[in-house]
């Protein structure tokens, strides 16, 4: 008899995730799966729940109710676990303004364990080579996010959380992206998207999910109201 084999964790395995802000529910049941090598675009209007859903993904949030798994890792008891596997892109690019972007990387790679002669080859792949002794603050908002790209580049992740990556890019910032993205997923990484059009992620999702007041929209439950518990006055 052959031995037993079992199937990969999959990179996201959310089972009825919800959050809260004060009164409001932003995340009332997120139920979603992703596999290694998937790229997920996911949508929805503004104040969705969208880098909810994201944070509570990279740790950065805990959930008030439902668990997330990261490669078999629930993210709050194994937040420290999930940590090593993720790299999160925030909306803003979260840089050191008054360092170098060379600087940024260097610090970036001292977090990471990276070799310090990693760095000047990340500048060379996001076009920042020739500005790298530059400081971070005489840069454009487009030059910034390629500085926050080589950092992903640095950190190596299994599953990128991507929270608007194209803001601010020019054409060929776009196809660096998409290119980054293409790689990671073609080494078996996974990645979630945050994006409000499809148009410059088109060429690297595998499929989009929208949300919408708090649901996944097209979900089979998304008619039927879940039972969100009250919350003690701790997690208010």
């Amino acid at each position: 008899m052959s031995p037993a084999t079992t199937s990969p964790a999959p990179a996201i395995d959310a089972s009825g995730i919800a959050r809260r802000f004060g009164v409001t529910w932003v995340l009332r049941g997120i139920d979603l799966q992703l596999a290694a090598g998937e790229v997920l675009g996911l949508l929805g209007a503004n104040g969705t729940g969208k880098s909810t859903f994201l944070r509570i993904a990279g740790t950065l949030l805990r959930p008030h109710a439902g668990t997330v798994r990261v490669f078999g890792n629930d993210v709050v008891k194994g937040a420290d676990t999930v940590r090593e596997h993720v790299a999160y892109m925030a909306h803003a690019a979260g840089l050191y303004d008054n360092l170098t972007a060379r600087e940024n990387l260097r610090f970036a790679a001292a977090m990471l364990d990276r070799a310090e002669s990693d760095v000047d080859p990340v500048l060379e792949r996001v076009g920042l080579i020739d500005v790298g002794n530059e400081t971070v603050r005489a840069f454009s908002s487009g030059m910034q996010r390629r500085l926050a790209i080589g950092r992903l580049l640095l950190a190596r992740p299994r599953l990128l959380l991507l929270d608007e990556p194209y803001s601010n890019l020019d054409q060929s910032g776009i196809e660096l992206m998409n290119a980054v993205i293409s790689e990671h997923a073609d080494a078996g990484g996974a990645a979630v998207v945050v994006v409000h059009e499809i148009a410059p992620a088109a060429e690297v999702l595998d499929r989009t999910v929208t949300i919408a007041d708090g649901r996944i929209a097209g979900h089979p439950d998304e008619d039927h109201e879940r039972t969100l518990v009250p919350l003690a006055a701790s997690d208010r």
